[in-house]
């Protein structure tokens, strides 16, 4: 018996890492279990980016299927997806909004003025695309905090009722939308047009 917990339980435990670290090697790291997936928006007042006396609050999201895009202009994929996010919006009519955040811009210290935020957001989307209904300025970061978000491009998909439904981590391209984002979009518009025709 002694012979058997000697070998018996080293054995044990290696047979688990050896589990444990194959099955790390096909894993997505896109596909990550979400902490906010299946809940409301968390609660955020934050002002419009190109407007900053407008103010939304997550009603915002209320009414409508919504991809909300985490992005910056310091972000090279997220310049790189925005020709397809804005083929999305003007090919599909697929709502989208920007969360964004400036990695220069510090409210206490104001390393970089509104102005000049501003300005680097007009020139990137006049170059690449612009496929945001609107920017959602994140200026302490947070929402994106609370959202989980651990960099940019992230994407949630948010239903009608203001639920988060879908984390995606990273860009968004034909491939994804096709296979992974494109599918779900779909159904909550499905999902919104039969609760609202049962009203």
């Amino acid at each position: 018996m002694k012979k058997i917990m000697i070998f018996g339980v080293p054995l044990l435990a290696f047979l688990v890492l050896v589990v444990f670290l194959f099955s790390g090697l096909f894993s997505d790291p896109r596909e990550l279990d979400s902490q906010v997936k299946g809940k409301p928006m968390p609660a955020f007042s934050l002002p419009d980016l190109m407007n900053p006396e407008t103010t939304y609050t997550p009603e915002v999201f209320k009414g409508k299927v919504t991809l909300l895009n985490v992005w910056g202009v310091w972000c090279v994929t997220c310049a790189v997806e925005l020709p397809y996010l804005t083929e999305l919006t003007e090919q599909e009519g697929i709502s989208i909004v920007g969360l964004y955040f400036d990695q220069d811009l510090d409210p206490e210290f104001g390393t970089k003025t509104l102005n000049r935020v501003q300005q680097e957001v007009e020139e990137i989307t006049n170059r690449f695309g612009n496929p945001y209904q609107f920017h959602i300025f994140d200026v302490y970061r947070d929402t994106a905090l609370d959202l989980g978000v651990t960099g940019a491009p992230e994407h949630f998909l948010i239903d009608h009722n203001g639920v988060i439904r879908m984390h995606h981590i990273g860009d968004i391209n034909e491939r994804v939308w096709n296979n992974k984002v494109g599918p779900l979009y779909a159904q909550l518009q499905q999902e919104m047009a039969q609760e609202n025709s049962a009203e």
